[in-house]
This record gives structure tokens, sequence and C-alpha cells, in this order.
């Protein structure tokens, strides 16, 4: 890391940002300096996402000033900040679709020839920079139907490709496996020794030992500590997060019974991106689902919950053959999944809590015939009570934190009393007090004789939660580990077969 003697290249004094009567950043002090990567940490709400917006030009502080190398510095649009050479790379994905991989990398700046975008030149510089984070896809393909992760990958290149002096990266690993993370940490070491400053925003704490220099920690809108080097006990920057006293993170996993509710026989995916899938899952189990980005994870779970066709096999549930022709038809099975994008799958984000909870039980609001609001209104009270859900029943989907953003969508399908739940994902870009609660409701299930089935590219919250963990590679199934089998060297052994 460069010297701290010499000068900050960000230098932020006193930011505040009110929003009406309430101020949601109280007097932030911050210096990044060159080649340093920051971990900015927090719970979900704790601020490091205005903050982020402030200095990448999105959002205006209230009170304060900003400095950018040497200069005083008040970006007024993301453009003018990424000219200026400050990238962020959101945790929400914003690719469009419609184009091309390399026209979503270079969107708003293509290369120019003879008055006509230059293709070839673009789509060579989007190729080398997907290479650089291990990505094998045409760099002419269409962004549409690619895998969450590999858009995550993709977001990541169009800031490679940005030659900044510095990046904010918020949640870049949450939806990467442990091959593609590392590849991104290798990204970072390369930029840090080229002088880049980094603000490294991660939920995953485990990795900030990896990447970071220095710790800031935020909660509900000032920062509350800083530590001056990374080589912490993950305890100690947890409690300094959520102010308190935060014991052990997974709870105990209660033993399941011998009837089989679940079995999967030889399931190919009619789109060839699985093949041969083959296990049980019994009363009251958690089945963790490992391997890296690209195994066929998700599209197992999204099978079985009928959103996926297959070409062969058979899903059966308490010996009876109910492989699903749509996900409406597994839902009335009995079979419900919580999916890997909560804001693009799992919410109407523009609708309250009450509607997306009340979307999924028409059966227990509608009465004959008639939706009624004073009945959704009492149904979706009940479950927010019932999952924790930090939000009034009125309130949109869209104004809440990513981790109540995700139990609403787990309060709408467990209001079901589902036999069997499939959780793609579960604590995606959810903060460590969040993520605890929603173990405990996954725990909880298994202990109600609910069948649970987890899928994640977090290796820990895997081994954390699951009483046996299958692992998957290259579309196969390629071995299920008990609990006193399954270990970091063991799962990533046939990860990689």
């Amino acid at each position: 890391m460069t010297s701290q003697s010499k000068a900050p290249i960000l230098s932020l004094k006193n930011i505040r940002k009110t929003y009406g009567p309430t101020e949601v950043l109280h007097g932030i002090d911050l210096d990044l300096y060159a080649g340093e990567v920051i971990a900015l940490l927090g719970e979900n709400g704790a601020g490091k996402s205005t903050l982020s917006g402030i200095i990448a030009g999105s959002k205006s502080p209230t009170v304060g000033e900003m400095m950018w190398l040497g200069k005083a510095y008040s970006p007024s649009t993301p453009r003018e900040a990424i000219d200026l050479g400050v990238g962020l790379i959101h945790q929400e994905l914003r690719l469009l679709p419609h184009l091309s991989i390399a026209e979503n990398v270079y969107v708003g700046r293509y290369p120019m020839k003879n008055g006509r975008v230059d293709r070839a030149t673009m789509e060579a510089k989007a190729t080398e920079q997907l290479q650089r984070l291990g990505l094998d896809l045409p760099a002419s393909r269409k962004v549409e139907g690619l895998s969450t992760a590999n858009q995550q990958l993709i977001e990541i290149a169009k800031a490679l490709a940005l030659n900044a002096k510095m990046l904010i990266l918020d949640e870049p690993t949450a939806s990467l496996g442990v091959a593609e993370s590392e590849l991104l940490y290798d990204q970072i070491d390369k930029l840090k020794s080229e002088g880049v400053g980094i603000i490294y925003i991660s939920h995953r704490l485990e990795e900030i030992k990896r990447v970071a220099d220095r710790i800031v920690v935020m909660r509900d809108g000032a920062k509350v500590k800083e530590f001056p080097n990374a080589d912490l006990p993950v305890k100690t920057i947890v409690e300094s997060m959520v102010g308190r006293s935060l014991e052990q993170m997974f709870p105990a996993i209660p033993t399941p019974q011998d009837e089989v509710v679940l079995e999967v026989k030889n399931l190919c995916s009619a789109e060839q991106k699985f093949r041969d899938i083959n296990f049980q899952v019994r009363k009251g189990e958690i089945l963790g689902i490992a391997g890296l980005v690209g195994s066929g994870r998700t599209e197992v779970v999204r099978a079985i919950a009928g959103a996926d066709k297959v070409s062969q096999g058979q899903v059966l549930l308490n010996g009876v053959d109910v492989t699903p022709k749509s996900p409406w038809q597994s839902i009335q099975n009995g079979v419900v999944l919580v999916p890997e994008d909560r804001k693009l799958q799992g919410l109407v984000l523009e609708h309250s809590i009450a509607e997306n909870i009340g979307y999924s039980n028409m059966e227990s609001v509608a009465q004959g015939g008639w939706i009624r609001r004073s009945k959704i209104l009492e149904f979706a009270e009940e479950n927010i009570r019932k999952f924790g859900v930090k939000g009034a029943a009125n309130q949109h989907a869209d104004e809440m934190s990513g981790g109540n953003q995700q139990k609403v969508v787990i309060a709408k399908w467990l209001a079901r009393n589902p036999q069997v739940v499939l959780l793609d994902e579960p604590t995606r870009g959810i903060d460590v007090g969040a993520r605890s609660s929603i173990y405990e409701i996954i725990v909880g299930l298994a202990k109600k004789g609910v069948s649970v089935i987890v899928v994640s590219s977090d290796l820990e919250e895997v081994l954390g939660v699951s009483n046996r963990v299958m692992v998957m590679a290259h579309g196969e199934q390629t071995g299920i580990l008990e609990q006193d089998q399954a270990n970091d060297v063991s799962v990533m052994e046939l990860a990689t077969a």
C-alpha cells in the first residue's frame, strides 16, 4: 500500500445526507490512498450505499466536502465521476439484456472508427476483460439468458475496462463461487499494484482478510469504528457492525427423520444444463447444493420447482411422481422456490409487502372470489410478525433493506405451509444480522419436518446449515457428502472434478 504520509487520492470531510427531516449520514470523514483497499462494512441500512452513491455522483451530499486528486470534487452525475476516474460496480445488476456483452461493457463510450461504432475493436477489448475474469463467453452474445453470476462478472469487466483510478466494489462476489472470487481477488491485487484505490463493500467477512488493508465500519449512518488492518477475528468485526455481542452464526441443525419426502431420479435438463441428477431429501433434512458457477445448481432447483423444463427423469413427492410442467403445479404440490434474484424474480418492488405476500396466497385472502384489502393486510401482518420482517404491511418492497426483502419472499411462500422449500442463494447481499435470522428460519423449518434444499455460492454457508451436501460440476452430480465428511477441501475437490 502507498505510504499514508502521502496525500490521499480521495478525502471526505463531514459528509452528511438528509432526506426531508431525516439525516441518513452523520458527518462521515474518510481518506483513501492510492493502491489501498478499504473494506466498508455495516449492516443493510447502515449508509454504505448512500455514501457510495455520493462518491460516485448519483447522489449529492447535503453538507460536507470531497477532494479528489487534490482538487475539490462534487460530481453531479455518474458520468462525470467516471470521466474523472471514479467507477462504481453496483450490487444490483444494471446490464441491458438485449445488448451484447461487448456493448454492455462499453455502453456510453463505444470505440468509433470513421463515424461508426468499431465493433471489432470493441469486442476484442471486451474479450480481453472477460478473459481476465476467467469468463469464457463470446463478447458478441446477448446478455439476455446469462446466469446471475455471469452477469455479475460482466459488471466487473465493465469497471475493469474503465481504467479508473478508484473503484467502489459493492458486493462483487455476492453471486460468485470460490474459483470466480479468486480470479477477482487476483485482479484486485493487480489494480492495487497499479495504484488504484478501492472501496470494497461485502457481507462475506472472511474475504475481507484477503483483500482489505483497512476496515471502516458504519452503523445507522455513522462511522463507528476504523481498524488499521484486516487481520481481525470475524467476531470482532461483526460485533462492531451490529453493536452487540453475536454468538454462534449457525444454529444447531436437527437430525432428520427417516421418511423420504422428495426424491429426484435421473433428472436431465431440456436445455442440457445438467444430467442424471439423483438424490433424496428426508423429512426435516437440509440438503446443501454446492459447486462452481455454471455447475448447474440453480437449474436443478428451478427444474424441481417447474420453472425450467426437463427432458427426462422424475421428481417424486412422498413416493408419487409429481414431475412439474409449471411452477404453479409445484406450488400446488407443496414445493416452493425462493429464487436467487429477489428483485427480479421474487418481488413486485413497486407494490407493498402485503400485496407481495397476498399474491402467493390468494386462496387465503380471497373470499367468494373477491379480494378484500382488509383480509390481505391482516394476513400479511400475521406473517410479518411470524418471520420477523422489519416493515409495515403497506410499505413498498423497494423501500426495504435487502435482508427484509428476502424475508418477505420467504414469508410469502412459507405462509402456504409447504412440504419442500428450495432456497437459491438465500443470503446473497444480506448483512450479518439478517443472515443469522434467515439461518434460524431455515433450521426452524427443518425442526417442523419441512424438507429444505439450500443452494449457495458461500461454502461456509452450505457447510453451516446442511445435514448433507451434494456437489455439482459441469452439470453433473459429483458426490453427496455426509455432514462429518463435508469440509472446504472435500467439497472443492468434488466441485473441480
